[in-house]
């Protein structure tokens, strides 16, 4: 039997429970740090509302699982065999998220391993990058809700001279996410990020938009409503 899994690798020291609750009040306050940054450096309408939550559980849950292994290689290996049947059926939408995911794991790990210090450097680090670079390409961030507008046009139309003059009345900002030819190649499908003008009304919009002579389809949602 190799050496590194012999008996004096086991952790036979025991963690009073006073600690142990200690450790887990601190990897839910610090969880909580992690998803308000979450909050803070996302729009409303790309975060789930079961996600911010999901965070704080994770790092106290983590927190407890760190305790469980100490140093007990044969628990370590336990515990990645049963977590491993573990399957998650909501997929995560963006890697930012994947990233805050990981944040959690990283705070609850430290916390649970009494390693405070890692936690409050690594928070403040991470915190503070995700808020410089909060500000992602395309439309600017702002707490104002952002629009996905859909459009079919008639193929033979030039896009920009058939819309640009209704758009421009109605919206303050607009992105191109996407173009595609439908109904076997006789229209285009075109989906626009938008933000509306604050004396803009989604309701004149699509009706402006209707009466535009090549416009066969219009479809104005918030984003974030479009996916499951």
């Amino acid at each position: 039997m190799p050496d590194f899994l012999k008996a004096p690798f086991v952790n036979v020291l025991e963690i009073h429970p006073l600690d142990v609750l200690i450790r887990l009040c601190v990897a839910l306050v610090l969880g909580g740090v992690v998803a308000w940054i979450y909050r803070r450096t996302r729009k409303s309408t790309e975060i789930a509302a079961s996600f911010p939550v999901t965070l704080v559980l994770l790092s106290v849950l983590i927190a407890m699982v760190t305790q469980v292994i100490g140093d007990n290689i044969a628990r370590a290996f336990s515990l990645v065999g049963a977590l491993s049947i573990v399957r998650f059926r909501t997929v995560v939408r963006d890697t930012q998220d994947t990233a805050y995911v990981i944040f959690a794991v990283v705070v609850g790990m430290a916390a649970g391993a009494n390693d405070l210090w890692v936690s409050l450097i690594g928070i403040g680090v991470v915190g503070l990058a995700a808020f410089l670079m909060m500000t992602r390409p395309g439309l600017i961030a702002t707490s104002e809700p952002s629009f996905l507008l859909s459009l079919r046009v008639g193929l033979g139309h030039d896009l920009d001279k058939l819309l640009n003059d209704t758009l421009d009345a109605y919206l303050q900002e607009r992105e191109l996410m996407s173009i595609a030819t439908a109904r076997q190649g006789v229209s285009l499908d075109v989906t626009y990020e938008t933000q509306l003008r604050p004396e803009g009304s989604a309701q004149e919009l699509v009706k402006a938009l209707n009466r535009v002579e090549g416009v066969q389809s219009v479809e104005f949602r918030r984003r974030g409503f479009d996916q499951d």
